[in-house]
């Protein structure tokens, strides 16, 4: 009888201690706090322009992150120099009141969105369009939406990313459609487990690793949706997957919701595989231009637009992936591999013969790990890689460039599955900031890179640093390539990091020529394609085709015609920018609330504006046989303005008498460059040439300890504006 009072006695103890380690942890935040969608603190709207008959230039950005996605939250923990929570209220208060924009849309990443979040996002844009104003001319629109973020080792199956954007906010999705293509494997780094151990080892607030691992924990939690079911009959609180843009465009049809589905990031070798293009995205399964009818060219993370006839990797008579030599104007990252190989193997005292049999081998290493490649060169640093893999002549391109899905491309390229009606892409041309602070539309004044971009969340020491890098932080500059275990890393640490953060800058704008501010007008605008993008700046631009057979048709357009095509483009400058907020800011919330979300430093226009130094028009004739050369095809610039320095801005005409002899489909578009300002990242890993012009040293604006945060690493740039073309055609498509 004693021994049975004993283990009662021992288990209420147990359970007691239990309980009381639950309420301690509890108390002590162990368990972590749940990060809601904070609150909107300003509460009145900027004054709107008086209504007018004219259609106006509205600016925005569709492209917008908040602690809410995965990536940001672990982006903003200390061990990255994060400053903590940007939640998305933070995104409306920056949009309205530091950036003054027209209109925006978060995006957070459907891969990490629970139900619960999902639910929150949809309130917190209801919020912020209800304080708007007069619906019929509110002070900013904002839209719903999220990201689908494919990503594949196999350029067979690697899709991109695509933002897809709701039109209406009242009826929407039950939940966001995700895409879960990765770059393999799971990552110990991103674990529940090690984020609630890094509270305890790594730098920082210990609360927020607890924070981050309650919302991985939050987001594992949540069942798959069953497979067969229409989308209406889903359980509300499953999470929901589509492979590829086809399953995807299939299930936007179900819920039957006016979208659009944005494709973006195309061309940034970060993740991508070096042999990815659009091809298999025009074939009819994986393309609705019902859905998919804009592009994104410029972000933060770069330049999408420009084509080249250079390949990061070629394949043999066999289908063998070999690594091309270096050309004056590239240098592929394969090809450096083996050159740092190479030069390790002499410094060893190893023979000639030795030393380039090693630099084949690394070549051959690096091409089967594709994006993961530098990881095969021993204790390899960025400024090992000199500018290996970047477009050297390219404007402000994505890092690791892939010419392939560049938005030049794309337009050039025809799929011939039925040669009886050939398919196009015939996109409208945007840009967005992929801003994962909460911070819409960053580009207005280029300054607190640390804060205003993503190109400052490194490693904040060097401790950190060896743990992001895994063993291979510790190793020796081994004279020999390595290959490794792929499934011990995953996400984005197999991705180059420590070089992509000198790409990184603040992001362009979305423009829209609308018949007025409310959301169906810009909605409109946006299916018209009567849209532009702009590297950030708000440079204003119109580009129409005078001479249409039914009259004038704006950019964006699709025209049949034979007759000789006349068209006139105009673009004003961006207003000079004033230091600091506008009175209506300072008004609407505290100077401490300005400070936190935009550093004081608002959108606060002069009456001057800056100078358009030239306008560019690029004619691309599409393919009309399988196999045409694409470099043939594609005339940048085919004709070029100079301007008068005026700030009444600059404009030019021009027609095209060799387009009805050509018989074949041509596509046009402006490019508007302004005048040079200096710009966060613009000269990207800051090469020292030589003087031939070959990268021998750089001088990288690392996003770690090794570059100071304040240092913004500025840079003289030409902004530009890029219009949404016009498409002819001389017959019937």
């Amino acid at each position: 009888m004693k021994s049975i009072w004993l283990r009662v006695a021992l288990g209420i103890a147990g359970l007691a201690l239990v309980l009381g380690i639950i309420y301690f942890g509890a108390g002590l935040g162990w368990w972590g706090r749940y990060e809601g969608p904070g609150r909107i603190a300003g509460s009145t709207p900027h004054q709107t322009p008086a209504m007018s008959d004219r259609r106006q230039i509205l600016f925005g950005d569709l492209h917008v992150h908040t602690t809410f996605s995965t990536d940001a939250f672990f982006t903003s923990l200390p061990m990255l120099q994060g400053k903590g929570s940007h939640p998305p209220a933070d995104a409306v208060d920056f949009a309205r009141y530091c950036s003054a924009l027209d209109f925006w849309s978060i995006t957070d990443h459907a891969e990490g969105l629970t139900p619960q979040r999902w639910n929150e996002t949809i309130e917190t844009v209801r919020q912020a369009n209800a304080m708007a104003g007069d619906p019929a001319n509110p002070d900013m629109v904002v839209f719903l939406g999220w990201e689908w973020t494919n990503i594949a080792f196999s350029a067979a199956e690697h899709y991109g990313h695509k933002n897809v954007i709701l039109r209406d906010i009242d009826q929407v999705p039950t939940r966001p459609i995700a895409s879960m293509g990765n770059l393999g494997g799971g990552s110990k780094a991103t674990s529940v487990v090690d984020m609630s151990n890094l509270a305890f080892i790594a730098p920082g607030e210990r609360q927020r690793y607890f924070d981050m691992a309650r919302f991985l924990r939050e987001r594992a939690g949540v069942a798959d949706c069953p497979a067969g079911l229409r989308e209406r009959d889903m359980p509300k609180d499953c999470f929901e997957a589509a492979m590829t843009p086809r399953d995807l465009f299939s299930r936007l049809d179900d819920w039957g919701f006016p979208s659009m589905v944005i494709p973006h990031g195309n061309s940034w070798g970060l993740y991508t595989p070096a042999d990815a293009s659009w091809d298999k995205q025009l074939k009819a399964d994986q393309n609705d231009p019902k859905y998919q009818f804009l592009v994104e060219v410029f972000s933060g993370h770069g330049n999408s637009e420009e084509y080249r006839d250079w390949r990061p990797v070629v394949f043999d008579k066999d289908s063998k992936a070999i690594c091309p030599p270096p050309r004056p104007d590239y240098l592929p990252e394969c090809w450096q591999a083996g050159e740092i190989i190479r030069g390790r193997c002499q410094k060893a005292g190893e023979s000639a013969d030795t030393c380039e049999s090693r630099a084949v081998e690394a070549r051959d290493i690096y091409i089967k790990f594709g994006v993961a490649g530098f990881r095969t060169v021993p204790a390899q640093t960025a400024e090992d890689w000199l500018d290996a893999g970047q477009c050297r002549d390219c404007f402000r391109a994505a890092y690791g460039y892939r010419p392939m899905t560049s938005s030049q491309y794309a337009l050039a390229l025809t799929n011939f599955d039925d040669p009886a009606k050939p398919k196009h892409f015939e996109f409208g041309f945007i840009a967005s900031s992929d801003n994962h602070q909460a911070r819409p539309g960053t580009g207005y004044k280029q300054y607190s890179r640390d804060e205003i971009t993503d190109g400052a969340n490194g490693a904040i020491n060097i401790n950190v640093r060896d743990v992001m890098s895994g063993a291979f932080g510790k190793q020796k500059t081994d004279p020999r390539a390595q290959a490794f275990d792929r499934s011990a890393f995953g996400g984005f640490s197999l991705a180059n990091t420590e070089r992509v953060a000198s790409f990184m800058s603040t992001g362009g704008l979305v423009a829209v020529h609308a018949n007025g501010r409310d959301r169906n007008a810009i909605w409109d605008g946006l299916q018209r394609k009567e849209v532009y993008g702009t590297s950030g700046d708000r440079i204003q631009l119109w580009f129409d085709l005078v001479n249409g057979p039914n009259g004038e048709r704006h950019m964006g357009a699709t025209e049949t015609m034979t007759a000789i095509p006349r068209f006139s483009v105009q673009a004003i400058g961006a207003f000079r920018q004033k230091p600091g907020c506008p009175e209506d800011s300072l008004k609407a919330v505290s100077k401490d609330r300005l400070e936190k979300l935009c550093r004081g430093e608002c959108y606060n226009p002069s009456d001057e504006r800056k100078m358009i130094t030239r306008i560019e028009i690029i004619r691309i004739r599409p393919q009309t046989s399988p196999g045409e050369d694409m470099q043939k095809l594609i005339q940048d610039p085919w004709k070029r303005f100079d301007c008068k320095l005026d700030q009444a801005g600059c404009t030019a005409e021009f027609d095209d008498p060799e387009y009805p002899a050509s018989g074949r489909p041509a596509t046009y578009y402006a490019r508007a460059i302004e005048e040079p300002r200096m710009v966060v990242n613009a000269a990207n890993l800051r090469c020292e040439k030589d003087d031939k012009g070959n990268c021998i040293k750089v001088n990288p604006c690392y996003g770690d300890y090794r570059t100071e945060q304040a240092d913004s690493c500025l840079a003289m740039s030409e902004e530009k504006a890029w219009s949404s073309p016009i498409y002819l055609y001389p017959r019937a498509q």
